[in-house]
């Protein structure tokens, strides 16, 4: 499959177009978007844009700058519609796929068509898919830094534009600590220096070092003038949120030091070939440019010792780590589309047919697979989506096989990328048919009535936000850090989660409680691991017995 170099670009986009924005609001929202998406609503009604709040109590655990961006989205399209606040984030995950394309290009000098490969590979890694549709804080943090180390890596390696790279090294790196404070510094940034210095060393210029100190200014006011407003205008609540976080650090989800030993597999459909492309041994006499995959391998590598190094460990902070390795992983892909038809060892051959032919084995029972767990399930438009995607995966299979066959892998990677934009863009609306709780309820409809017959409607905790998101807006609370706030009213109505109704009868002493009824935000069954208990929300009618 022979494609002009000057297509290159419209390709990693469409991708990206492709994997990022259909969809976006099939999957509910989750505990972290809740949080989020709650803030943007509150800024936009309350005009608490510096102060953060979730449901009126302060939230500054994270810095604003993506609750920004979905705050603004929501303006423009409707603060309800979850496709428009998840939109920022298919935005900028769009232009850390491009920018990775250019970085292979324009700071490692590879050829086009390689760096074509790095960025595919980017885009459809599970984490990346998975972050890109996601409106939560990590994607932002970590593709603002990238072009960040884009800027730096021209203001380290030559002396044109020093002042401009300079500038906007500064500011995307400031723009980081904005998205995520200094996760992506520690995870993305540091393994970079780290490599930088051990593979391309910094070069000396008389007149480098006044950009570089300007660059150091923007990023740190940037990164610093949010927390200073907090201090100096909520000093005692945002002391004792930063301790919170610091103990989090320490104690919650804490892992052994070899818990990311496997993260290559977090690539997902690229795990084999991300694994052969960390072998060093293996790889290092059949890459073109060998400074620029040494220096690939040691910022994954660097990246993962750093992550290790953090008591708490999950999964997703796996992320900034994809980065580098897919870009290492493009080595590998290049050699073979180079060298595969002359291979003769069956050591190298094997798992690369491996590789291949379980993803056309997963393509050609994709659609039965469907069809055998929703059949009663498929109503209008999923028939479409079906259709489409039976052919597409056929397709897929068929072509995999074949040029296999021809010992062409080029056209085999191409059928990858072209199966993964197929199962977002076809198959990603049948979750709606793993949406199988009778209990669903929605509450929002039910405090609306409420509050329009003028009936005193109150939260008793702001621990779940996925309820608070549920209800659809802002409702007082009892429950604070300073104990219980009481109501006015001798007779009101409070919504309480599932698991605390009992907690608040005994906390309540001098209330009788009569039960409404329960309202289950899940849309999923009880059976489903996604399934949350603190997604019910109970609604009672509570009076003063005194």
């Amino acid at each position: 499959m022979k494609i002009e170099e000057k297509y290159y670009p419209f390709i990693v986009v469409l991708t990206c177009l492709l994997l990022f924005f259909p969809h976006l609001d099939i999957l509910y929202a989750n505990i972290m978007e809740a949080r989020n998406f709650n803030t943007a609503r509150e800024m936009l009604h309350f005009d608490n844009w510096i102060f953060t709040t979730m449901n009126g109590e302060a939230r500054y655990e994270k810095p604003p700058l993506p609750t920004w961006l979905s705050a603004f989205s929501g303006a423009i399209f409707s603060i309800n519609k979850l496709w428009a606040l998840r939109l920022p984030s298919a935005i900028v995950t769009t232009l850390l796929v491009y920018f990775s394309y250019l970085f292979s290009i324009k700071r490692f000098q590879l050829p086009a068509k390689q760096a074509l490969y790095g960025a595919l590979i980017v885009a459809t890694s599970f984490y990346v898919i998975f972050a890109g549709r996601n409106g939560t804080w990590d994607i932002f943090a970590h593709a603002f830094m990238l072009l960040g180390i884009y800027f730096l890596f021209q203001f380290f390696s030559t002396d044109i534009k020093k002042y401009t790279s300079a500038i906007l090294a500064g500011l995307f790196i400031g723009l980081s600590f904005m998205s995520k404070g200094p996760v992506s510094h520690f995870a993305l940034l540091l393994p970079f220096l780290i490599s930088y210095l051990f593979i391309f060393r910094i070069r000396s210029s008389s007149g480098r070092a006044f950009p570089f100190m300007i660059l150091i200014i923007i990023a740190l006011a940037l990164s610093s003038w949010w927390a200073l407003a907090l201090y100096f205008g909520d000093t005692n609540t945002a002391a004792s949120i930063a301790n919170k976080e610091a103990t989090a650090w320490a104690n919650h989800n804490t892992r052994p030091f070899y818990y990311y030993w496997s993260f290559f597999t977090q690539s997902g459909i690229w795990t084999i070939p991300a694994f052969i492309g960390l072998l060093y041994p293996y790889l290092k006499t059949r890459v073109l440019n060998l400074k620029a995959y040494q220096f690939t391998l040691l910022w994954t590598l660097s990246a993962v010792v750093l992550l290790s190094v953090i008591p708490e460990k999950k999964s997703r902070y796996l992320l900034p780590v994809l980065i580098p390795l897919a870009l290492n992983t493009s080595f590998y892909i290049d050699y073979l589309v180079r060298k595969f038809s002359e291979l003769k060892d069956k050591r190298e051959v094997l798992p690369v047919y491996f590789n291949f032919s379980i993803i056309a084995l997963a393509a050609a029972l994709t659609c039965p697979f469907l069809i055998y767990l929703f059949v009663d399930d498929f109503t209008g438009i999923l028939w479409v989506y079906y259709s489409l995607l039976q052919v597409g995966c056929l397709f897929v299979a068929i072509f995999i096989i074949k040029n296999l066959k021809r010992k062409n892998i080029e056209n085999a990677f191409y059928a990858v990328i072209f199966f993964t934009c197929l199962i977002i863009t076809c198959g990603f609306p049948f979750v709606r048919a793993t949406y199988t709780n009778t209990d669903y309820k929605e509450l929002a409809p039910k405090i609306v009535e409420l509050e329009r017959l003028n009936k005193p409607v109150f939260l008793y905790e702001n621990s779940s936000p996925e309820l608070i998101w549920d209800v659809g807006k802002r409702l007082p609370v009892l429950m604070s850090r300073e104990g219980i706030n009481y109501p006015k009213e001798s007779s009101f109505y409070l919504i309480v989660e599932r698991e605390q109704e009992e907690l608040a009868k005994e906390k309540m002493v001098g209330y009788n409680f009569i039960l409404q009824d329960c309202y289950d935000g899940n849309i999923t069954s009880k059976k489903d691991r996604n399934y949350k208990i603190r997604r019910v929300g109970c609604l009672y009618l509570v009076n003063a017995t005194d």
